[in-house]
């Protein structure tokens, strides 16, 4: 919940940010999508791993990672759009290294992903204080495995690392499949939170030595 919370607050208050300068960027109406269909489309994913840990609790260690992983990605691309196009120096087509406007899909700058980079990071720094306050008895997280130093920073990377990748899947699917019709906002930005909780899953099975 707490992560959600986060995510919300900060897509909320990104969106809001600099308005009226984004309305010359881009379609008013995308304005509108943020506020219904896209909301599923950036938790949807984090929804699954709910569900999932719920119904295989002996796995809630790897879920509750990967429904992290997603909210990182989610986060990020949130932030790094909304807040990239106003902060942007220098913008590129995620994949021909071109330069176009800002705004267009798959178009990212430096400072947008640095942005999106932080908040993913936010989200790893938020799940890691959920499981310290959890081995300190004053919150209730279900993690079953043991707290050392070994473990806090590879977990902040992992889901920080995930996050940012998959913000860059978005500006990828965005590049080679919304603009030409194939998918719509919506599911790129599910397939690409699904595809953070994916990077997680394989960086666990790797770390844990399957």
């Amino acid at each position: 919940m707490l992560l959600l919370t986060c995510f919300f607050s900060l897509g909320t208050a990104a969106t809001s940010w600099g308005r009226r300068q984004k309305l010359l960027l881009k379609k008013p109406e995308d304005a509108e999508r943020r506020k219904s269909s896209q909301v599923f489309a950036n938790a949807g994913a984090a929804t699954l791993m709910a569900i999932l840990l719920l119904l295989f609790p002996s796995f809630k260690a790897e879920l509750l990672i990967m429904l992290a992983a997603s909210l990182a990605s989610a986060t990020a691309d949130t932030l790094s759009s909304e807040l990239g196009m106003l902060y942007g120096k220098r913008f590129y087509n995620c994949l021909s290294w071109k330069k176009e406007a800002a705004g267009l899909d798959g178009v990212i700058s430096l400072e947008g992903t640095l942005i999106g980079a932080a908040g993913a990071a936010l989200i790893a720094l938020i799940t890691v204080a959920g499981i310290v306050l959890e081995f300190s008895g004053l919150l209730f997280f279900g993690v079953p495995f043991a707290l050392s130093s070994h473990f806090i920073l590879p977990l902040l990377a992992v889901i920080t690392f995930s996050g940012a990748l998959g913000n860059f899947a978005d500006s990828v699917f965005g590049a080679a499949l919304e603009r030409r019709e194939i998918l719509n906002n919506d599911l790129v930005n599910f397939l690409s939170t699904l595809f953070a909780s994916g990077v997680a899953l394989v960086i666990i099975l790797i770390y844990s030595g399957f």
